[in-house]
């Protein structure tokens, strides 16, 4: 008995760091028993004040992008209204008062020479970019989790072809003709054009992560259990596989955000994105370079809002990869 207990001492000194993932994940086991994701994640949550204040934040964009008209009308101000009493025509058009002429008429100041409100147009660059980040996050999600699950699942040809398609398209500089093909285009809706086409280049990532969790499970017992009884492939599928890659996806999908928001960005601050008078922050960027000297509340503004979106949803993100995917998490 005394020679047993020095040698597991010596064995916990030795590897600490599996004692405490395994000490972690005993304690997920006992404090959840029969948990679902959702649950787990949002016990989680509770537990980490960095996330709780990015989940907020992110609820804060998700409501002005949703209540834009309205929160942009409590401004008084239209985002294409020109206000030309609030710049100096002798001064190049620059805003009159301090911090580019933030007044109690214009709560965020206004544009250089225009005069129109940077608070309307910044509520209102939140709903086109959250817009098209979301719709082209939800083209990513749901052909990547279709061309995944149906590669691993069946494999042979069906998996050969998707694989390669997914290699085709990942080998493309994606920017690059995102450029091009919406500088190509003219007379077509923006938004819808920019959410497909970042949509088209985007879904091979996720495709990749679900077609290695289907291999993982299309041999358990629960899904040959389920094929002996008689359950055909679209029911095993959707019923047995699915569920079980849906906190992978959840937690990638989370991810995929704010590079989406990011992307809307910077493709409207090369000026093939959304096209003027439509406000989007990644335009107000571009059109305040020249004026960052002058007037660089202009440059600020829509600077820390883009800031705010993507950090807030990174960090969820993050959050939710570590509890729905930790083994994805750490490698």
């Amino acid at each position: 008995m005394t020679s047993t207990a020095p040698a597991s001492g010596t064995a916990a000194a030795a590897d600490p760091d599996a004692d405490t993932a395994s000490d972690t994940v005993a304690d997920r086991s006992a404090a959840a028993p029969g948990s679902s994701p959702w649950q787990l994640a949002r016990r989680e949550l509770r537990r980490r004040p960095a996330v709780r204040v990015s989940l907020c934040i992110v609820l804060l964009f998700v409501l002005m992008a949703v209540g834009a008209p309205w929160l942009g009308a409590l401004g008084g101000w239209s985002p294409h209204e020109f206000d030309k009493s609030a710049v100096d025509p002798y001064l190049g058009g620059q805003p009159l008062g301090a911090l580019g002429g933030i007044s109690p008429e214009h709560w965020l100041g206004v544009e250089p020479v225009t005069g129109r409100d940077l608070y309307a147009r910044v509520v209102h660059g939140a709903q086109v970019s959250l817009l098209i980040a979301f719709a082209a996050t939800a083209i990513v999600v749901l052909a990547g989790t279709a061309a995944g699950i149906a590669a691993g699942y069946f494999g042979g040809r069906t998996d050969t072809v998707l694989s390669r398609l997914m290699d085709l398209t990942m080998s493309f500089p994606s920017l690059i003709f995102m450029i091009a093909l919406l500088s190509v285009a003219k007379d077509v809706n923006r938004i819808v054009l920019m959410t497909a086409v970042i949509g088209i280049f985007g879904w091979p990532g996720i495709a990749r992560v679900v077609r290695g969790q289907t291999l993982s499970l299309k041999h358990r017992e629960y899904v040959d259990a389920a094929r002996v009884g008689g359950a055909g492939p679209w029911r095993i599928l959707t019923r047995e596989i699915l569920p079980g890659v849906a906190g992978p996806v959840i937690a990638y999908t989370t991810l995929l955000i704010p590079g989406m928001i990011s992307t809307e960005a910077a493709l409207s601050y090369l000026g093939v994105g959304v096209r003027p008078p439509t406000p989007s922050w990644g335009q107000m960027i571009a059109e305040s370079v020249a004026y960052y000297e002058t007037d660089p509340m202009y440059f600020v503004i829509p600077s820390v809002f883009l800031f705010l979106a993507v950090l807030a949803f990174t960090l969820l993100g993050d959050a939710l990869r570590d509890i729905l995917d930790p083994r994805g998490g750490r490698t």
